[in-house]
């Protein structure tokens, strides 16, 4: 109420704010008089808010100026009549209530809808009559009980729908060519029961961009299964049973941006998979039951930025699988089985040359070596956190210019001459540095912080890490005949040894190996040091030509691995007798 000793001018200004506050809380209307919220609702602006009003108690009349409405949380069973104001409506919120279908005649009187939420009912089906012909845009549905789409169900709304939720309903198939929608840019199917996908399922969704099926139980997506998506940017299908990746299935993805298949059984990815793809920026592979990435694994995926495949099983990591990724900024390797991709192979991501995060924790590395992430000029984060590292080669880091981020923890280290280096090189770092690493070896600085030992104590008096000292050769052999390769290793150590052959990176399970071990006496700086030889041979038996390869040695103990050179064995066919002819006269 204004003052009555207010003057003129004070109350003409006073009446004016009165009217702003009013009309912005829905007391008054623009150039209409007075606005009345019904009770109990809650006004705002055009928006009138009747959610949770007791059974019953539903208003017979709505303002004429409503154009959203709430009506949530009502135990509704059919859609409200507005009466001759429906027309003017845009949004209507209905969720949480108890409507289990879906009335053309109920709709036909909304003629302005946009949005029409029925999330949280009790729908069971979409017959083709459902929705009148509406310029609806948004059609929400997540969270009822829909078992079946009945052909043309979406008709009437072709010429508008851009958004499509069905989430959590109960749909165990997809018809094909279900979706006529042409303006749709949005299609959500997630936690549903589909476990098959059929070609040209999605047919007719030409300006579609996302489609999501996340947690459905998906094991089979047909080949064309996404056919006629030419627009897609984002597919997400993580939490399904997918086994393997292949151009199949992908066939038609030409535009596609981001593939999510996290929480599959993915075990393999077939040549030329991504052939149909090739403009992917993000690929997802994290928490499947992949073992290898094969030199053809990425292969086509040039403009690829993110690849996530944490969380696997991945142990085989083919040289130049990496090959061809040559705008991939981020690599997420972590929780693997991964170790001599690490520790033996010379640039495993050489190619990766615009390469900045780089995750390897949780996996199965024990020694980093100096050429372990040559050509990553441009890497700033580095974790290796979880690991239980037990030697770091000098120099191992010194080409990473770029870094801005170390993360390592270990206490396993052998602190002996070879890492004096280390903590003389992070003091004169300036980039982050999260490292906890502490010595396991040798006894007098077991437990110790590596930054806590003095440049003096870092002395070489054993090498309890086995160190080969007989590399296998490189032979030549008849078809059909026996070949022996011979690799030893000293350590200083009683530590338990174990052995492994490797043919062409991939270790030999079932190979005729032979394995010895005696005790000799070395003299060192130190004086005499009980040292412990240990030879392992490989058998081949009637060699194929199929035994042709690579072969390598490696012996490990508690304190690392040691890996042989490669020794390559050749195949000769054996040669045929020579005929003798004679000349009889």
């Amino acid at each position: 109420m204004i003052a009555p000793h207010l003057d003129i001018k004070k109350k003409g200004e006073e009446c004016s704010l009165l009217a702003v506050v009013l009309l912005l809380f829905g007391g008054l209307e623009s150039g209409a008089g007075v606005r009345t919220c019904p009770p109990p609702c809650a006004c705002f602006g055009d928006l009138v808010d009747c959610s949770r009003l007791r059974r019953g108690k539903m208003l017979d009349f709505f303002p004429e100026w409503t154009v959203q409405l709430k009506l949530n949380h009502n135990e509704l069973e059919v859609i409200p009549d507005l009466g001759a104001h429906a027309s003017n409506v845009t949004t209507v919120i209905l969720a949480n209530n108890r409507i289990s279908r879906i009335s053309e005649e109920q709709l036909r009187p909304f003629l302005s809808l946009e949005t029409l939420d029925f999330s949280n009912n009790n729908i069971v089906e979409l017959k083709a009559n459902s929705f009148p012909a509406l310029p609806l845009k948004n059609l929400f549905l997540n969270n009822n009980r829909i078992t079946s789409l009945e052909s043309g169900c979406f008709t009437n709304l072709s010429s508008s729908l851009q958004v499509l939720r069905l989430n959590r309903n109960r749909l165990s198939t997809i018809p094909a060519k279900i979706f006529q929608l042409p303006h749709l840019q949005h299609l959500e199917l997630s936690r549903n029961r589909v476990r098959r996908v059929e070609g040209l399922t999605f047919h007719g969704l030409h300006a579609l961009r996302s489609l999501k099926m996340q947690r459905n139980g998906l094991s089979r997506l047909m080949d064309g299964a996404f056919w006629g998506l030419s627009n897609m940017e984002v597919l997400q299908l993580d939490y399904n049973n997918l086994t393997e990746v292949s151009k199949g299935w992908l066939y038609g993805l030409l535009t596609l941006q981001q593939l999510h298949l996290g929480h599959n059984a993915i075990s393999r990815i077939r040549p030329q998979a991504w052939e149909f793809c090739q403009k992917l920026s993000q690929l997802n592979l994290s928490s499947n039951h992949l073992t290898r990435l094969e030199e053809s694994s990425f292969v086509g995926l040039n403009l690829l930025d993110e690849l996530h495949i944490g969380s696997n099983r991945v142990s085989f990591i083919a040289d130049g699988a990496f090959r061809g990724l040559f705008n991939l900024q981020m690599l997420d390797l972590q929780s693997n089985d991964i170790s001599w991709t690490i520790e033996d192979m010379n640039g495993p991501f050489s190619a990766l040359d615009k390469l900045k995060r780089l995750f390897l924790q949780g996996n199965q590395i024990r020694s980093v070596t100096k050429k372990s992430f040559s050509g990553l000029d441009a890497l700033q984060h580095l974790d290796l956190s979880n690991n239980a590292i037990m030697s770091i080669q000098a120099n191992a880091f010194s080409q990473m210019k770029s870094l801005l981020e170390l993360r390592l923890n270990t206490s396993s280290l052998l602190c002996d001459c070879q890492l004096k280096w280390l903590p003389v090189w992070v003091a004169e770092q300036t980039f982050q540095s999260c490292l906890n690493a502490s010595c396991a070896h040798p006894q007098m600085l077991k437990g110790r912080s590596v930054f806590a030992v003095s440049q003096e104590e870092f002395v070489c008096d054993d090498f309890p890490k086995p160190q080969i000292t007989v590399q296998p050769e490189t032979q030549s052999a008849l078809k059909g005949s026996n070949v022996t390769f011979v690799c030893s290793a000293a350590s200083s150590s009683d530590s338990p040894m174990t052995f492994a052959w490797k043919k062409d990176n991939e270790v030999l399970n079932d190979a005729e190996i032979h394995n010895q071990a005696h005790l000799r006496v070395q003299e060192g700086a130190g004086g005499e040091t009980e040292v412990t030889e240990y030879t392992t041979t490989l058998q081949l038996r009637n060699v194929e030509f199929s035994s042709e390869g690579k072969y390598q040695c490696v012996i490990s103990n508690h304190f690392g691995s040691s890996y042989s050179t490669k020794a390559r064995l050749t195949v000769n066919r054996t040669p045929y007798p020579t005929m003798q002819c004679s000349k009889h006269i």
